[in-house]
């Protein structure tokens, strides 16, 4: 056929797509998102497989996006450093680096969820502890809030992306990501947040003992704990001091930080009254002094009668002579004929702590329950006090627990709980009174001053600096791993 001089044909115009018949009355056009999630077709991370790069170990993957976040955080604005997080971990597509999205899916494509889990974990604390070092805490809650985005539970014909989707959503399920939300917690208003959260400060040591943590999570909860923690001691010195002076105007209230009313002003007195050789302190002096030299099984008879000396409540005395006897006279028995020593008595320490919180690590003891439904919680908040003033490095372990407890009873609300509410005050400011360095004062002063509760017993509060007999209140460390008693034998 002789084509010659035949006009060149029409350029096809572009072509339509249509998913079935169009009618045109109702024919509409798809979005993009929508079509790329119905029409099969491999996404960025499915066409990443076929790279030709070396490969390599799941932890350099994992390192290759920790410093490639690290960097953007330093370098970009919040907003642009969230856009990105959404793109590499939510929509895993248009990563402004092609190299984290390799390596993103050099992680997902080993199949482990833990890994992917743990890298996911350590991302989001690598952004937290570089805003809130720069104080900026809108973008932490902007950061918690994108594992709520509808993308996570998007469906996609894409195998890879069903797979890192399902994970993301997995972890928005977890306690993990409930770990997350407690860095946004101390920026909800009182009536937003759970009760649970006014104790967020014992609800984040778990994490920052937890050595399974990432370091970088472990650091922003010691910190976050750290700066809770002083806020309430600063909240509860201006309470104590503003309530005291008599002279605010009138119908304005000074802020309490607890939630026991006027009765903490009862509660401190109470507690700071035990001065003089009785005080708590010199009690556990003397305690420390006369038992250095003990077997251990004369030091274990001794330790009971120290905990249950001078408290005023026979019923709660009865209850812990029956019960901690037969806990303590089997513990590390075969230890008995030997002196006592640190690692012995941090370890009796801990295990009395189980015994008084929670013994099995998942729910509270039924001696805790017991003592708490028969008495005030000050005895059995004192008596663990006086575990901590003769073993300092124990309290860490304490704390732990404590917020086992929280997190415990956390899933019940307020209005059923209202007793282990009133525990957690009476901990909260009895430990800021005795394990803090803050000092408190009751003074008696003159009958011609008048005081707002007609007491003439006033308190005081100041920093502590001196280093002297009662130096075991300065601040405990952070963390107190149980020694080993002997290296040849495992932990119990």
């Amino acid at each position: 056929m002789d084509t010659k001089g035949a006009p060149p044909p029409k350029p096809l115009g572009p072509r339509k797509l249509f998913l079935s018949a169009p009618d045109p009355l109702h024919s509409t056009v798809l979005p993009k998102t929508m079509i790329r999630d119905v029409i099969p077709r491999r996404s960025q991370l499915d066409l990443l497989s076929k790279s030709n790069q070396p490969k390599r170990s799941i932890q350099e993957s994992q390192e290759v996006i920790f410093r490639y976040l690290l960097t953007i955080v330093k370098e970009w604005q919040p907003s642009e450093v969230l856009g990105e997080f959404k793109r590499l971990f939510i929509y895993h597509v248009d990563s402004a680096s092609s190299e984290a999205l390799q390596a993103l899916y050099e992680v997902v494509f080993a199949n482990n969820d833990q890994e992917f889990r743990n890298t996911l974990k350590r991302s989001c604390y690598i952004l937290i502890n570089n805003w809130d070092a720069t104080r900026q805490h809108q973008p932490i809650r902007e950061l918690v809030g994108l594992f709520e985005d509808a993308a996570v539970t998007r469906q996609t014909a894409s195998p890879t992306l069903k797979r890192l989707r399902q994970w993301i959503h997995d972890f928005a399920k977890s306690k993990d990501y409930d770990d997350l939300k407690l860095f946004v917690a101390k920026y909800d208003g009182p009536d937003q947040s759970h009760w649970s959260q006014r104790y967020t400060s014992y609800l984040l040591v778990p994490q920052y003992t937890d050595l399974q943590n990432p370091r970088e999570q472990r650091e922003a909860a010691r910190a976050l704990a750290k700066q809770l923690r002083d806020k309430f001691k600063f909240d509860l010195a201006m309470y104590i001091a503003r309530s005291q002076s008599g002279s605010q105007p009138q119908g304005k209230n000074p802020q309490n930080p607890t939630t026991l009313g006027d009765g903490v002003l009862r509660l401190i007195k109470t507690v700071v009254a035990r001065r003089g050789p009785f005080s708590y302190v010199n009690l556990a002096n003397i305690f420390i002094n006369q038992t250095r030299d003990l077997k251990y099984r004369d030091f274990k008879k001794s330790l009971l009668e120290y905990l249950l000396f001078s408290i005023n409540n026979p019923e709660l005395v009865e209850l812990l002579r029956k019960r901690l006897p037969e806990k303590l006279e089997g513990l590390y028995d075969r230890y008995d004929d030997e002196p006592i020593q640190s690692a012995l008595l941090l370890r009796t320490c801990n295990r009395l702590i189980d015994f008084l919180t929670i013994e099995n690590g998942q729910e509270p003891s039924s001696l805790f329950a017991q003592l708490l439904s028969q008495g005030n919680p000050l005895t059995i908040v004192i008596v663990l006090l006086k575990i901590i003033l003769i073993c300092r490095n124990a309290r860490t372990y304490l704390e732990t627990r404590i917020g086992e407890l929280v997190r415990y009873y956390g899933n019940y609300p307020e209005e059923e709980c209202q007793w282990i509410v009133h525990f957690m005050e009476v901990f909260n400011i009895t430990f800021t009174i005795y394990a803090e360095n803050v000092r408190y004062n009751l003074v008696r002063m003159p009958e011609d001053v008048p005081l707002p509760d007609n007491n003439q017993y006033k308190i005081f509060s100041q920093l502590r600096y001196e280093e002297g007999a009662e130096a075991e209140v300065e601040e405990l460390p952070e963390v107190a791993i149980e020694p080993d008693l002997n290296p040849e034998e495992g932990a119990d």
